[in-house]
């Protein structure tokens, strides 16, 4: 989802001006309250001290002998003078930790039980519940030790007080935070309207309209920009003008040029692969003739095939002709009824002599199989393909041919223990002039041609042609017709 700048610029000001009123009002409170903490503890202590100082002028106005049984007799006494004296409920507790006087209304000892024992061991210690501190203070003797003191301190005044500047800080952190809102929402706002109009201004030069820009006059950076978004579209709009003049003269011829460019390249490749064909299995058969000329049976086979090869010769130099009197590049589909397995086998007896040439097993598994499909064009898928199968195969390997019938559909499998072919250019080798090795293309005079023509023909007859895996190694093109 695309947010606009003017919604983040919003939502940034507000957690930033937040953030900001938020830490200093932490901050600044969390001062007041450790304030309160050191003035609480400053005040107890000197209330401490002064007990002590009492307690130990009132024991020796007394003159007593053991200062324990002093603590013991006075004790009570002497709690409720100094809450007359501080104001705060006081508690005496001999070394034992039994309360030996006090002047509170209700003794809380076992709530403070813990800090009790750790005042017993000379150290001062503290609690607070609620809106009250309980303090314990060791009191003292020339000769160390003799018991705790306990104050009762109410802090209802600081709480309260910290609680009035809590709100405080609440209602002006609102009322500074919506008022800076507020004037920096219109602050940036002014930069966000320049930013949405220099925005606009370039839709508006990349959609093509150059007759709207209006520069933005301002002494900064903005105006800057502004300036050369405005001096860019005029240089564009001089130079689509200047464009357009020419284009205009060269587009039909460009046009014509590229189209006749296409078809004759079309024309070219087809025509020369068409022709190769026919001719490389004449040439085969010439050549094994040449090696074995007694043998009456390989004469017989290539008289055949040389004469099957020769008609289709004939009939695709009288197509070139009657295609060149029509200045049409495009064959014609004369559609029948194919036995998909008489044909692969009259193809494969084609191209036996090349096989044996190169040494290769030819061998097929077919099922009967009827189709409807234009013959010449079947014929010139399967030798192409057939003919790729033995000229792209290892020394001494075989093609295997078979097919099988499956959801209204022929398929034809025609494998070759050649080379796999990458799955990356798979695809791509049904494109005009691409030929997976270069190497290896030049070797066999391959063009780039073949395979796409194949699949020209293949589509244009309401099949699939595609390569897949079947085995570990080799290669296996996949071939499927809609059955009759």
């Amino acid at each position: 989802m695309k947010i606009s700048i003017r919604t983040k610029l919003s939502v940034f000001l507000a957690i930033l001006l937040l953030l900001t009123v938020c830490m200093l009002s932490i901050f600044v409170l969390r001062g007041i309250k450790k304030n309160q903490q050191r003035e609480q503890e400053s005040y107890i202590a000197q209330q401490a001290k002064v007990a002590n100082m009492y307690i130990r002028d009132f024991y020796y106005a007394k003159n007593p002998n053991d200062i324990n049984e002093f603590l013991q007799n006075n004790s009570a006494n002497i709690a409720k003078q100094l809450d007359r004296m501080m104001g705060m409920n006081v508690a005496i507790y001999d070394m034992s930790g039994n309360e030996i006087g006090n002047s509170l209304l209700f003794s809380s000892k076992m709530d403070t039980e813990d800090i009790l024992s750790y005042a017993l061991k000379d150290n001062i210690s503290y609690q607070i519940i609620g809106d009250t501190m309980d303090y314990m203070s060791p009191l003292y003797d020339i000769n160390g030790q003799i018991g705790v003191i306990r104050f009762q301190y109410s802090l209802k005044k600081y709480i309260d007080f910290y609680k009035q500047v809590t709100r405080l800080f609440i209602s002006i952190g609102i009322i500074v935070f919506v008022l800076s809102f507020i004037s920096g929402y219109y602050y940036f706002d002014k930069f966000v309207k320049l930013i949405l109009v220099l925005k606009k201004d370039v839709d508006t030069i990349r959609i093509g309209n150059y007759n709207c820009i209006v520069p933005i006059k301002r002494n900064d950076e903005i105006g800057d920009l502004s300036n050369g978004i405005y001096y860019m579209n005029n240089q564009i709009r001089k130079n689509i003008y200047e464009m357009e003049d020419e284009q205009s003269k060269l587009r039909l011829a460009v046009q014509k040029l590229r189209a006749l460019e296409k078809q004759q390249k079309t024309f070219i490749g087809n025509i020369t692969h068409e022709f190769k064909t026919p001719l490389t299995g004449i040439k085969a058969y010439i050549d094994l003739l040449n090696i074995y000329e007694d043998d009456p049976n390989l004469i017989k086979e290539a008289r055949s095939n040389i004469e099957k090869e020769a008609d289709r010769l004939y009939e695709l130099v009288n197509k070139v002709l009657h295609l060149s009197s029509q200045e049409k590049y495009d064959f014609e589909l004369q559609s029948e009824k194919i036995e998909i397995k008489e044909l692969i086998e009259d193809v494969c007896n084609r191209m036996r002599g090349k096989a044996q040439k190169f040494n290769i097993s030819l061998d097929i598994k077919l099922v009967e199989s009827v189709i409807l499909g234009d013959k010449e064009s079947l014929m010139h898928i399967f030798i192409n393909l057939i003919d790729n199968a033995i000229k792209y195969n290892m020394p001494e390997g075989y093609v295997f041919i078979t097919n099988y019938i499956e959801k209204e559909k022929v398929y034809i499998e025609i494998y070759n223990t050649g080379n796999t072919i990458p799955k990356e250019d798979r695809e791509k080798v049904f494109d005009s002039f691409y030929t997976v090795d270069k190497n290896r293309s030049k070797e066999n005079s391959g063009t780039g041609l073949g395979l796409a023509i194949v699949k020209e023909l293949v589509e244009k007859q309401r099949g699939t042609i595609s390569i897949i895996d079947t085995r570990s190694e080799g290669t296996t093109v996949l071939v499927s017709f809609p059955l009759l």
